[in-house]
């Protein structure tokens, strides 16, 4: 099973802690984005939007990274803690994994333009950011997990996404600590205790100090 990625991206790595509570080995394809790797046909052809995470399945291809996640845990979990088939539970876990869209997008309006392109910091884009920033503390609700008493699917698309969060906030000026978010620090910190494949994770995540002042 083909996992095309980069250790940059939060939703690559969500993927990959996914893949490691489930039990499974992806053959990890690097590709280099800044060197347009992902435009290159033969990638193309498997991934029209080429976009990443993309997954390759034998002849069933798959990109985004929530719906990947979903995908390998029905597919080859032997239970279905990460991912309930209780209903409500279900819809709660769905409903974290799009918060946590609006999180990135939130986090990528901020960073994305003095990181890439080394634009000044926007403080009406820290705003939005610290708004969802103070939701997800809200959501959280001082809980070791995101959901219910276990690991789920929205804890592992979250921390990918607050990781990122946390080595980008080291920027010059970026004025954004998750540290002083109590719920959020707390849950942070339990996930790096708890979860399979937290170290690649964060190791992935340095790669952004490259492009941090």
């Amino acid at each position: 099973m083909d996992l095309y990625y980069s250790p940059g991206s939060a939703p690559c790595r969500a993927v990959l802690m996914t893949a490691q509570c489930v039990g499974i080995d992806l053959n990890k394809k690097l590709l280099n984005l800044l060197a347009g790797d992902h435009m290159k046909p033969d990638f193309l052809k498997i991934n029209p939007q080429h976009t990443i995470p993309t997954l390759v399945d034998n002849d069933f291809v798959l990109w985004e990274s929530r719906a990947i996640m979903i995908y390998l845990v029905e597919q080859y979990a032997k239970t279905d803690s990460l991912y309930s088939k209780c209903p409500e539970t279900r819809a709660r876990i769905n409903q974290r994994l799009y918060f946590d869209m609006d999180l990135t997008q939130a986090f990528g309006k901020y960073f994305y333009g003095p990181m890439m392109k080394k634009t000044p910091f926007d403080p009406e884009a820290r705003k939005h950011l610290e708004k969802q920033l103070e939701m997800l503390n809200k959501l959280l609700g001082g809980n070791n997990f995101a959901i219910g008493d276990s690991l789920t699917l929205a804890d592992l698309s979250l921390l990918a996404t607050v990781t990122t969060l946390d080595v980008a906030s080291t920027a010059k000026s970026a004025n954004v600590d998750i540290k002083k978010y109590p719920n959020i620090k707390k849950w942070y910190d339990y996930m790096k205790a708890v979860t399979p494949g937290y170290k690649e994770n964060y190791e992935g995540s340095l790669e952004l100090k490259k492009f941090l002042d």
